[in-house]
């Protein structure tokens, strides 16, 4: 009765007064529960009825992926303007760095995973849902064409459409196969975590097969030859991943089948790890030698079977075939088909990649932005504009200016155009204006249009496209978020350079990369580092750089204490060796 009486005192409070809308008491019940109370005034109803109102104003926003760059957008965004609609294959995150710890035990699957809807669920804004994929994109009517991927046992496949008024594309990319015969059949990948389960089952099933007393010295040796593929980052950490869980771990386990082990790194180019520090490619190339691990390199893979792969030698162009037990095929990213198709009808069918612009906008098409491995910027050159620029300068229109006269637009021009600054760096030029000096000389007091070309003619030389690594799309996912959280007040008020083309400035500043370094896991609790500033880092102590980098760039603090807790069990008890 007593605890009757008290929730009808607080039921009266929360009536008396609607400005606290919601009570929350907190009591001890056995063993100290948590008890709530709530209740609506008519001030939350009244909030409740004028959001629904606003809620038919409201842009409806569609994110296509739950990757790097999906998932980076929803974690920053925080304004209550949009609806948010989520179709993606896998309704939860992956930290893909760790996949190729997850193919040998040291990580489990679910240690580097977090379900999308955990990471939403205390968004201000709506957001909905929807495991499938996207087959086709409609630009013209605003729709997205999805499909479910639930598995075949339930009632058929279900299709669906999507309206949007904002699309945002970040649906990543496919291994690129080259169109290299048997790869697709035969091959493993590393992109999903489904990938890096498969291949770790096909390791073991191999050393499985290989201590059956009925198996012959030749099938022996073919199942314990494990072939990697690329010698790019994820191949390399693969192989040293590889090569730890079988030495640290299955040679014990399994002692009649570590004398057939044999670990070969292909790669077609001339060194491994081609966009890293020549040190760092030195270190690694001897380490992998003392290791035992074969690097072939110069090595173009042309055909794949179920038990041999061929490759042709560039130096002597022979074809040669060998038995292989697994191959992990780890050589660059292609376009999705959707993505191709999309690209087609928007004009650019003749590119590569997906093109958007330095704001992240695909070119040709509105309201559509593209972020991650699926797009690249296409950054404008400065000569497509530098009559534009140095009209802009001129203010006095009469065909020569002073140094002083770019005074006011000379930031613009290096935001605008980040080779700028790239250029000025790489030739060791303090600022904009030694540049102009150099091209002006000592006989010249003015700079006209010519002496102004002459000057930054070698300036587009250096624009690079952005590689596709995590990184990367992180950066550009918390970049748009941004942007739409200052949507209203930069359509106000415009932060960006300004239109050396027309009048006025850009809504935002551009997009603009961050290098925060790289890592490269060498195995034997080795790593090499390559940080900004040219410095590298190569050794144990750089192996727990790695550990706490990886630990604090994490989706949450549930993925940290497991991945925290899978290197700890590693330590102790070694890696685990069984086949779930």
């Amino acid at each position: 009765m007593r605890g009757s009486a008290f929730f009808q005192r607080a039921f009266r409070v929360s009536q008396e007064h609607p400005t606290f809308f919601k009570l929350l008491i907190v009591t001890t019940v056995s063993g100290g529960g948590l008890l709530t109370f709530s209740d609506a005034s008519p001030f939350q109803r009244s909030i409740t009825g004028a959001s629904s109102q606003n809620e038919g104003k409201k842009k409806k926003v569609v994110v296509l992926g739950t990757g790097w760059a999906g998932t980076s957008f929803l974690k920053n965004l925080k304004s209550s303007s949009y609806d948010v609609q989520v179709v993606s294959p896998n309704n939860f995150f992956t930290f893909t760095p760790l996949l190729p710890s997850v193919t040998n035990g040291t990580v489990e699957a679910r240690s580097i995973v977090e379900p999308i809807r955990n990471i939403v669920k205390k968004k201000p804004y709506s957001v909905e849902f929807e495991e499938a994929e996207c087959y086709k994109i409609d630009p013209v009517n605003k729709k997205v064409y999805c499909r479910s991927n639930q598995s075949s046992t339930l009632d058929g496949v279900e299709e669906f459409t999507v309206d949007y008024d904002v699309l945002i594309l970040a649906m990543g990319a496919r291994v690129n196969t080259f169109n290299t015969p048997g790869v697709e059949e035969h091959a493993h990948f590393l992109k999903e975590v489904g990938d890096a389960q498969k291949l770790r089952k096909s390791i073991i099933d191999c050393y499985e097969r290989a201590s059956l007393p009925s198996v012959s010295e030749e099938e022996k040796k073919r199942m314990m030859h494990f072939v990697v593929v690329g010698g790019g980052p994820t191949g390399v950490e693969y192989a040293a991943e590889l090569h730890d869980l079988a030495f640290d771990d299955m040679a014990k386990l399994y002692p009649s089948a570590k004398d057939y082990l044999k670990i070969t790194l292909l790669e077609a180019g001339d060194h491994i790890l081609n966009m890293f520090d020549k040190r760092i490619i030195t270190f690694a190339t001897d380490k992998f030698q003392r290791d035992g691990i074969d690097v072939k390199t110069g090595s173009m893979v042309v055909r794949v079977s179920d038990k041999d792969i061929s490759t042709k030698e560039r130096k002597t162009g022979e074809i040669v075939s060998v038995p292989y037990g697994v191959v992990l095929w780890s050589t660059g990213i292609a376009t999705r088909p959707v993505v191709r198709d999309f690209m087609n009808h928007i004009g650019q069918a003749k590119r590569r990649v997906l093109a958007t612009d330095e704001w992240l906008r695909v070119e040709g098409c509105e309201d559509v932005y593209a972020l991650g491995d699926c797009a690249t910027i296409n950054q404008r050159k400065v000569m497509e504009d530098i009559a534009a620029i140095f009209e802009k300068a001129d203010k006095t229109s009469n065909g020569t200016l002073d140094l002083k006269d770019f005074k006011e637009v000379v930031g613009h021009i290096c935001e605008r155009y980040p080779q700028v600054e790239l250029y000025l760096r790489k030739n060791k030029l303090k600022s904009f204006y030694d540049l102009l000096k150099n091209a002006k000389g000592d006989d010249k007091k003015q700079i006209d249009i010519e002496t102004f070309k002459k000057a930054l003619s070698e300036v587009d030389s250096q624009m690079k496209s952005l590689p596709p690594t995590a990184q990367v799309a992180a950066q550009q996912g918390e970049y748009l978020a941004k942007c739409f959280n200052r949507m209203e007040l930069c359509e106000k008020n415009p932060e960006g350079p300004l239109r050396f083309r027309a009048s006025g400035r850009h809504r935002f500043h551009p997009f603009r990369y961050r290098h925060f370094g790289q890592f490269a896991p060498l195995g034997g609790e080795q790593t090499a580092a390559q940080l900004p500033g040219d410095w590298v880092s190569i050794g144990h102590s750089t192996q727990w750089l790695w550990y706490s980098v990886y630990a604090s760039k994490l989706v949450s603090w549930r993925t940290r204490m497991l991945v925290i807790s899978d290197w700890s069990r590693r330590f102790i008890f070694g890696r685990d060796s069984s086949k779930i």
